[in-house]
């Protein structure tokens, strides 16, 4: 049956931090899709292992039986990581069925409040009649935290485009497929590189973009900040570093507080007029399309 909320997620070195990002999507999604690889390999084609206890914790907290996993071979020599991450994201999505609102997020992004987008994406389950002639993408902001300290967090303080939901999964570049966007006030966090030097640097010479930039200089800087320094300090972003010019900080490391705390500062929502004038120039832009 179609017109359902359908959500993906990705099995990868990072697995762990499912136990963050499906329990926020639980109660409102229809069913939740988990692609593995048959060989677990990454993107990059190093190999990664999975605990037996996550597979035990995934059927314990599966009780209404919403979760299937979706094992196949996502890896292809020939291709880049960034190619290996389009087709996955492809395949997943095909596998959630088109006719559905296909929702992906990843291991490390977490939403505030999932329900709230679920009420946003049912105002255009029109595109779901003919998804192929209406292709659409339904974008919301991830808040980037950037580094644990011993008793907060540093997070970037302006909040990033993410493609979260499409009607047609033709995508072209990871979860991109260069149709309208439609863009809404909704929030996640993403644990972006806010983890252990060991995971970053896993996370870091595995991913799409591992090629990218200057992966230990990076690191050096990201190593060099602290709660003390960091308003001395700008330019975070591992690819065009003024992409995250400042950051700002919370004295909490509790996951619920953090995104109590967050979502309640205003500075952090687009606004109404935000919104606007970019949906009204998505519209206009893709009209003849």
């Amino acid at each position: 049956m179609s017109k359902k909320i359908h959500v993906g997620f990705l099995l990868s070195y990072d697995y762990e931090n499912l136990k963050k990002s499906i329990p926020p999507v639980y109660k409102e999604a229809d069913a939740i899709f988990i692609a593995e690889d048959k060989e677990y390999r990454t993107w990059s084609g190093e190999k990664f292992e999975v605990s037996p206890s996550f597979y035990e914790w995934l059927k314990e907290f599966d009780t209404e039986n919403k979760i299937q996993i979706y094992k196949e071979d996502f890896y292809i020599p020939k291709l880049s990581a960034i190619e290996n991450d389009t087709r996955e994201r492809t395949l997943l999505s095909e596998k959630m069925g088109v006719g559905n609102w296909l929702v992906q997020v990843d291991a490390d992004e977490y939403f505030i409040d999932f329900k709230g987008f679920v009420k946003t994406l049912r105002k255009y389950d029109s595109f779901l009649k003919n998804p192929e002639k209406t292709p659409v993408q339904i974008a919301g902001f991830l808040i980037n935290m950037y580094k644990y300290t011993d008793d907060g967090l540093l997070y970037v303080d302006n909040p990033t485009k993410v493609l979260l939901a499409t009607n047609y999964p033709k995508y072209t570049f990871a979860r991109q497929n260069r149709k309208r966007i439609i863009y809404t006030d909704n929030l996640l966090m993403h644990e972006c590189i806010s983890r252990s030097e060991k995971d970053l640097m896993t996370k870091l010479t595995n991913w799409g973009h591992s090629k990218d930039f200057d992966i230990e200089k990076y690191v050096e800087k990201w190593r060099s900040v602290n709660k003390d320094n960091y308003k001395e300090m700008q330019d975070f972003f591992y690819l065009q570093p003024e992409g995250w010019k400042t950051l700002d900080y919370i004295g909490s490391k509790d996951m619920e507080e953090i995104k109590q705390r967050l979502n309640q500062k205003p500075e952090l929502h687009p606004t109404s007029f935000f919104l606007f004038k970019k949906n009204i120039g998505q519209y206009f832009k893709h009209l003849f399309k």
